[in-house]
């Protein structure tokens, strides 16, 4: 069975300047600041990642910058496919508007989590529901043009909680109370059989767990099995 994984990493975190607005797909700047004292975040993240692999970025600054602090951080030298399919959410008319002004809105009229609601189009923009279906056809199409085993997708908070509405099968609503860190890296696995999600929002304070040298002795799991008491 052939599968492809996908390894989808949400940019650095942009400038304190621009967090306060809605900024899509806005091609705001990161905070050097940040990304300079995340070092061994990045250098964290570099390991994890595999080699060979495809290297998608979105043509926001924000994204390829990320992917230039991982080459700095450790990871090999790629070239970029650079892919407007999973580029942030579309505000049209409501870019630049700070997102204090949709805190009057009514419990029916914004998501808990988020300004808008999740089947609401701004004028001239994008609903999330639409943004699903872009993130999905981007998804499949490199699914059908795929040559090794991994993608690495470096995009944006939106895109890749609509990435796992994609694979899931989630409402807007649904998907729009996913949590996606800056600099978090979520998994996404296609096959004959269709897709799973692997992981979502992992940290790299958050190590994987690694197998023992050896396996535990028989008389260690006797004793193991034998002990009371023991919560697990």
């Amino acid at each position: 069975m052939i599968l492809h994984q996908f390894w989808l990493i949400r940019h650095a975190l942009v400038h304190r300047d621009s967090l306060a607005f809605l900024y899509g797909t806005d091609d705001v700047p990161v905070c050097d600041e940040t990304m300079a004292a995340q070092c061994s975040a990045y250098s964290a993240m570099a390991a994890r990642l595999p080699h060979p692999a495809r290297v998608v970025c979105t043509p926001l600054s924000r994204t390829q910058r990320t992917a230039d602090a991982l080459v700095r951080a450790g990871y090999p030298e790629h070239e970029r496919l650079i892919d407007p399919a999973f580029i942030e959410q579309d505000f049209g008319d409501w870019q630049g508007v700070p997102i204090s002004q949709f805190e009057e809105r009514g419990h029916d009229e914004r998501h808990p989590f988020w300004p808008i609601h999740a089947a609401e189009t701004p004028p001239g923009g994008e609903s999330f529901a639409h943004l699903i279906e872009r993130v999905g056809a981007g998804l499949e199409a490199l699914c059908k043009t795929a040559k090794g085993q991994n993608t690495i997708i470096v995009s944006h908070g939106g895109a890749i909680r609509a990435a796992i509405a994609h694979a899931m099968g989630l409402t807007p609503h649904q998907a729009l109370c996913l949590q996606i860190d800056n600099i978090s890296l979520t998994r996404l696995e296609h096959g004959p059989r269709g897709w799973r999600v692997l992981s979502v929002n992992e940290h790299s304070s958050t190590p994987a767990c690694q197998p023992l040298a050896e396996p535990p002795s028989a008389h260690l799991r006797q004793e193991a099995t034998s002990t009371e008491g023991v919560l697990s």
